[in-house]
């Protein structure tokens, strides 16, 4: 089994819709997949078909019922806040290694694919960060970043950390924001320039004049999933 982290250098940047296109492609070449987002803020219980957890059950083909919601997601908050901030609320928290636990859990699947929560540093405990988490399960992670104004810097600083910490950066793929100062791949080439040998992908947005001309995505994690 082969296990890829995707995490982001930031809130709202694409993880989830990249994860759901991995979950696509692994499934168009016949391979299982194991699908986690242990962490999730911002939750509605009463509407969980509009949270990313209900997105990726949704790829999976999946019902959105109690079960399949807590062994996807089973730590899930209701205040749209960092996971310390928002499990203090409710006056939980998230026990360090019992998510890493989780997530190494045995399983049939070919692949797991982990899906984080918010950026590479944002706080899961008093102690902890994502990063700490990625870190601590030794998987490959792939950097989802946006095309908007200021990510060349936010996408250099979290690939930055990433190898300091000694993670694996497995790939970064930009993902299209809905404003760019510049064309899709134009941002994807600085950003590799810099990050040389990571491979880096994009992911335009749906209906994107460009779509028809970026190839898939899996095979950036060729070397990763066995």
């Amino acid at each position: 089994m082969s296990t890829v982290f995707v995490t982001a250098s930031g809130t709202g940047v694409g993880k989830t819709f990249v994860t759901r296109r991995l979950i696509a492609e692994l499934q168009a070449a016949h391979r299982t997949v194991r699908v986690l987002k242990p962490v999730v803020s911002g939750f509605d219980a009463a509407d969980p078909d509009d949270s990313d957890s209900g997105e990726l059950l949704r790829a999976l083909g999946l019902a959105r019922n109690a079960a399949n919601l807590d062994a996807v997601s089973p730590w899930r908050f209701a205040a749209p806040l960092s996971p310390d901030m928002a499990a203090a609320r409710e006056h939980r928290s998230i026990p360090f290694g019992a998510l890493i636990d989780f997530c190494r859990a045995p399983s049939a699947a070919d692949v797991t694919l982990i899906e984080g929560i918010g950026g590479v540093m944002v706080p899961l405990d008093a102690e902890h960060t994502v990063l700490d988490w990625i870190a601590a399960l030794r998987a490959p992670a792939v950097l989802v970043v946006g095309s908007y104004l200021g990510t060349l810097s936010h996408t250099l600083s979290a690939a930055a950390v990433l190898r300091e910490r000694g993670c694996t950066l497995a790939a970064v793929i930009v993902s299209e924001s809905a404003e760019q100062p510049a064309p899709l791949v134009e941002t994807a080439a600085v950003i590799e320039r810099f990050l040389r040998p990571t491979v880096v992908g994009v992911a335009p947005r749906v209906g994107s004049a460009c779509g028809a001309a970026i190839p898939p995505l899996l095979p950036l994690l060729t070397r990763y999933l066995g």
